[in-house]
């Protein structure tokens, strides 16, 4: 069984017991639910708000984490205007404890 959730402006396809990185959600340790948007279970397909009423998908933040490191550069053209940035994304680690039909 597995199930698409949403999160921070994405959409994840998740199982039970996998680990992905999300936006930041919550501190270490802190129980999470999500409604899922689509349920699969073999053949049948869960995908309307009455087929997916009162299913969740449970989550447990179990860390944070940063993404990779962006550089970046702009500047003008004969003004000697020059600037470098960075950003490094951070991010929740969370475990997907379970996924219930409801």
């Amino acid at each position: 069984m597995y199930a698409v959730i949403h999160t921070g402006g994405k959409q994840y396809r998740v199982v039970e017991g996998e680990t992905l990185q999300v936006e930041l959600l919550g501190e270490t340790g802190t129980e999470l639910a999500f409604d899922p948007i689509l349920l699969a279970d073999g053949d049948d397909v869960s995908s309307t708000p009455a087929q997916l009423a009162g299913a969740s998908v449970t989550a447990k933040v179990i860390g944070q984490a940063k993404g990779p490191k962006i550089n970046g550069f702009t500047y003008k053209n004969k003004s000697n205007n020059r600037k470098r940035w960075g950003h490094r994304q951070h991010y929740s680690v969370i475990e997907v404890t379970g996924i219930s039909k409801g």
